[in-house]
């Protein structure tokens, strides 16, 4: 009995010295000799439940030939080993800085990759919408242009069109009082005018077709219309086989500011034939002005239909 206290008492000390000299391995700095034989501690504590006792003082026996500091002086001194010099601190702040700085630079390089990328997103973005803009508002003012310059010429051809009407009319305009100047002037050969008069008369007669009818004229000229009647009145005669009866209507004559002719008139007064100069002339101007502008201008290359 007092021998298994004994070995129970031995026992407990080897585990306490074991306790003692592992707390002493964890707490002293690291060293190449002592790093090599935390390990073994570590894994001394962990199976010191498993193992059997005299395992234990082997281990602790192992321990125990580890050449540790027994002063606080030698302490310093494996401490002191292991310490970094100014240029090394120097130099690990270098490398550190350095590397940092890398750092820095890549990540402010990826920054401006992708503000450029943005950049160039948001440029080509707003540049096709301000190109379609443009399109657009070019589209619209060139339509505007057109349209102003359609109208410009339109309004110039019109205006040229209209000027050169204006100056075919006042030719004709010109042209006709020539000739209202050239009838008037007519009457001057007695001879002439006097066959003028007859045949006027001549193609009222044939008109009315009556056996009495009243001429009309001026009353300087009832001399040359009196033979201009007989001449008329044998030509009728000799055409139709009958006579005729002419009478010259003294009370009513034309005004003396007629350019001449006569005006025949039959059915008890009611058919009146205007053989007067100007209304011939009147007639000549709307009749024969399609063949006059023909003759003066040529022919119109806008006109489809003629009569």
């Amino acid at each position: 009995m007092q021998s298994n206290h004994g070995k129970l008492a031995s026992t407990l000390t080897l585990t306490w010295q074991f306790r003692e000299e592992l707390r002493f391995l964890v707490l002293q700095p690291e060293s190449s000799s002592l790093s090599r034989h935390r390990g073994l501690a570590h894994r001394c504590l962990r199976n010191q439940h498993s193992e059997a006792a005299p395992k234990s003082t082997s281990a602790i026996s192992h321990l125990s030939r580890i050449r540790r500091p027994k002063t606080a002086e030698q302490t310093a001194r494996m401490s002191q080993r292991h310490a970094l010099s100014d240029d090394q601190v120097a130099g690990e702040l270098r490398k550190m800085t350095a590397f940092i700085k890398q750092e820095a630079l890549e990540k402010s390089k990826e920054i401006h990759i992708k503000a450029d990328e943005e950049f160039a997103i948001e440029k080509s973005k707003l540049v096709r919408q301000e190109t379609a803009a443009i399109d657009t508002l070019y589209e619209k003012k060139f339509k505007q242009a057109a349209m102003s310059q359609q109208i410009t010429r339109s309004t110039l051809s019109n205006r040229t069109r209209l000027r050169v009407l204006s100056a075919r009319q006042e030719l004709l305009d010109e042209l006709f009082q020539r000739a209202r100047d050239e009838v008037a002037t007519s009457t001057e050969d007695a001879g002439k005018y006097q066959t003028i008069l007859a045949g006027l008369i001549l193609e009222g007669l044939y008109y009315l077709n009556e056996d009495k009818v009243s001429v009309q004229a001026r009353k300087k000229d009832n001399d040359i219309v009196k033979k201009a009647i007989e001449d008329a009145q044998t030509e009728f005669k000799s055409k139709v086989g009958r006579d005729v009866t002419i009478d010259i209507d003294e009370e009513d004559p034309l005004p003396e500011g007629s350019a001449g002719g006569v005006s025949i008139i039959g059915g008890g007064g009611k058919i009146d034939i205007n053989n007067t100069f100007e209304e011939r002339l009147r007639l000549l101007e709307i009749d024969a002005l399609p063949a006059v502008r023909e003759t003066l201008f040529g022919k119109n290359a806008n006109r489809k239909f003629y009569d």
